[in-house]
C-alpha cells in the first residue's frame, strides 16, 4: 500500500486544517494508521493513531484540537486540526505504525504535507 498526505497549507493562528490521507488499495485490514510530524530543527513525532475499530490515541499537545479519523470506504484517513498553535507547525506525514511500536513504522515516508501556523 501507499499513502499520500495532502490538505495542508498557510493558516492563522486559532485557524482550523483538514488533512487527507488518501490509500492506494482498501484500508479495511489494515489495523493501526497514525499521523506523524516534524517541524524544523526537531525529530519527527507521533501525533496520533487511529485503529481499524475506531479507537483513537493522541499526543498530550494535540489533546481536544485535533481529531483523528478514517473512512474506510473512501480509502482515506484524515486529521481536523482545529485551534491551531504556531507550535503545530511542520510537515505532517501518514503512516502506518508497527504493531510492536507505534514510534516506528511501515512504509517509506511519503513527500508529507507542509502546515504553517502564523500570526
Amino acid at each position: 500500500v501507499q499513502l499520500q498526505a495532502s490538505g495542508g497549507g498557510l493558516v492563522q493562528i486559532g485557524g482550523s486544517l483538514r488533512l487527507s490521507c488518501a490509500a492506494s488499495r482498501n484500508i479495511k485490514s489494515i489495523n493501526d494508521m497514525g499521523w506523524y510530524r516534524q517541524a524544523p530543527g526537531k525529530q519527527r513525532e507521533l501525533v496520533a493513531t487511529i485503529s481499524s475499530g475506531g479507537n483513537t490515541d493522541y499526543t498530550d499537545s494535540v489533546k481536544g484540537r485535533l481529531t483523528i479519523s478514517r473512512d474506510n470506504a473512501k480509502n482515506t484517513m484524515y486529521l481536523q486540526m482545529n485551534s491551531l498553535k504556531p507550535e503545530d507547525t511542520a510537515v505532517y506525514y501518514c503512516n502506518i505504525p508497527m504493531a510492536w511500536s507505534k514510534q516506528w513504522v511501515s512504509l517509506p515516508w511519503g513527500q508529507g504535507t507542509q502546515v504553517t501556523v502564523s500570526s
